[in-house]
């Protein structure tokens, strides 16, 4: 592996903090929690975990609402448990990656209270501020992502102020120098004490039109949907500027030794990929979500994997996600026997995977009361089906009394199969998820070709998605999905005929050596070794 960075060949695996590990009995996940659960991602086989924020919080957006940006909030723990966790996890050899959230503060952070002070005041151009419109409303018709106007109104010095979230969140000017100069301070904080990257929360949204157009109406837009997709969001963010901004934090990273930058972007893979920056300046990693928004089956699978590989720039670095803590898990989107085979196929196409915690686990979204709602976006448009908690819950770890997560009431409801669907026995069924994906991510780790080797594509027709993956005078691999509901049968390439197969998703087809055809269960993908050249 010599020949490529960590974050190349290795899997990143992302905690929600709140939901991963109790230590002291609040029923909310902490630092020390994380701590003891660092085996599991050792025995697992990930190379990083990316952590969900941990900072001071008024938590109006659990975490995503910051009040310090060199801090630790008091209920996921204190500095020195970070300095902990961290050196823990260097031990075992894995990497620490920070979310980093530049994008908003919180209304309490000390900058914001400074700047809505007074219109005169040294921090007024910290963040948005605009005066309103000839009629006396916003500036503008841009919309927050959480539902309703993006501008709030001050009385006390008569402007509005821009959020592209909750008004708790007030956006950042990151036209303003010494904005930018404040938070790469920032990042400095961190990657001196040893982190090894971050996660940018809604990197495409850090640079506004200049001019404060109003977007444009969307026509695809229906009513029952999210109220931000009524609007294009043209001016709101993605501005051509925002590329000057990601080259000057990834030079802040690349001061350091081997870090990473990896961007939250949901965009289409035209725009995406020019997060990449000019001369691969931009984010290491601009991240894929094609993924979680496809159609499941094989010819759109493919073709997102075709476009995305012939859009990629020379030198950039391919990725994908299929979860994380904004979307439905994707058992769920899926169901449980596809999740099989998008396991196989987030672990085996070209590119650096990123796993949500659970989703070894096949874990789906659990259903959460109305009494129990903690997500504000569904607190804001209920009944949308935007809330996120569902796929926020508590990692079950075994069959004792809140699955093993915490000692006291869980801050959200555990899945309701949690006696049998938790870590300890899944771990124990030689045919379960969790030791799919721990044999796929052992496999990623021992064969060339899947962690550094070129795509080639085979074969999508008839449900089956089927490609190879080619590195050197290595002997080529070759994946064959079905995501149909029959038995299929794949007619193999002269030079595939007697592969041997290595891996299978339901883990029950072992040491056999196929002919010139090959047959498919439903539901099933194949992970095969052919013949030497």
């Amino acid at each position: 592996m010599s020949d490529t960075a960590w974050w190349q060949h290795g899997t990143i695996y992302q905690v929600y903090p709140r939901s991963f590990q109790d230590s002291d009995g609040d029923g909310v996940g902490d630092l020390k929690g994380i701590r003891q659960r660092l085996d599991h991602l050792c025995w697992l086989g990930v190379d990083a975990l990316w952590i969900s924020p941990i900072y001071p919080s008024p938590m109006a957006d659990f975490g995503y609402d910051i009040t310090d940006y060199r801090g630790v909030d008091p209920i996921f723990g204190r500095m020195e448990d970070f300095d902990h966790l961290l050196a823990d996890a260097h031990g075992r050899g894995l990497k620490v990656i920070l979310d980093f959230v530049p994008n908003h503060t919180s209304d309490h952070h000390p900058w914001f209270m400074e700047s809505r002070s007074s219109r005169h005041n040294a921090k007024r151009d910290w963040y948005i501020w605009r005066d309103p419109a000839l009629d006396g409303g916003p500036p503008n018709n841009w919309l927050a992502n959480f539902g309703g106007s993006a501008w709030e109104y001050d009385p006390a010095t008569g402007q509005y102020y821009y959020h592209a979230f909750l008004k708790e969140q007030p956006d950042l000017n990151w036209r303003n120098p010494a904005v930018r100069e404040a938070m790469y301070d920032a990042l400095r904080f961190w990657l001196d004490r040893g982190v090894d990257g971050f996660r940018v929360d809604v990197l495409w949204h850090l640079i506004k039109d200049d001019q404060f157009r109003d977007n444009p109406p969307n026509p695809a837009w229906l009513p029952g949907h999210a109220g931000i997709d009524r609007l294009l969001q043209r001016y709101s963010c993605d501005r051509p500027e925002i590329h000057s901004v990601v080259a000057e934090m990834r030079a802040v990273l690349d001061r350091y030794s081997s870090r990473v930058l990896i961007g939250e972007i949901y965009l289409p893979i035209e725009r995406l990929v020019a997060y990449y920056g000019r001369d691969m300046a931009g984010a290491h990693l601009p991240f894929n979500f094609q993924l979680i928004f496809a159609a499941w089956n094989a010819r759109d699978i493919a073709r997102i994997v075709d476009d995305y590989e012939a859009a990629l720039p020379q030198g950039g670095w391919p990725n994908w996600v299929l979860g994380n803590h904004d979307q439905k898990r994707i058992a769920t989107r899926v169901g449980a026997a596809q999740a099989r085979v998008a396991a196989m196929l987030l672990l085996t196409l070209r590119g650096t995977p990123t796993l949500y915690y659970g989703d070894e686990l096949g874990l789906e979204n659990v259903p959460i009361a109305p009494e129990q709602v903690q997500d504000p976006w569904e607190k804001n448009e209920p009944g949308l089906g935007l809330g996120r908690d569902p796929a926020r819950t508590p990692m079950p770890w075994d069959e004792s009394e809140n699955a093993g997560f915490t000692l006291g009431k869980p801050w959200l409801p555990l899945n309701p199969d949690h006696a049998t669907r938790n870590v300890a026995a899944l771990a124990a069924d030689p045919n379960s998820i969790l030791t799919l994906c721990r044999q796929l991510i052992a496999l990623r780790r021992a064969y060339p070709a899947l962690h550094r080797g070129r795509y080639l594509p085979l074969r999508t027709e008839d449900d089956i998605f089927a490609f190879r993956r080619s590195c050197g005078q290595q002997r080529d691999l070759l994946v064959a999905l079905n995501f149909g509901q029959t038995v299929k049968r794949l007619a193999l390439p002269p030079d595939a005929a007697g592969a041997d197969l290595l891996l299978s998703t339901g883990l029950d087809r072992i040491r056999e050596s196929t002919g010139e055809v090959l047959q498919l269960r439903p539901r099933e993908g194949l992970v095969l070794q052919l013949m030497p050249r």
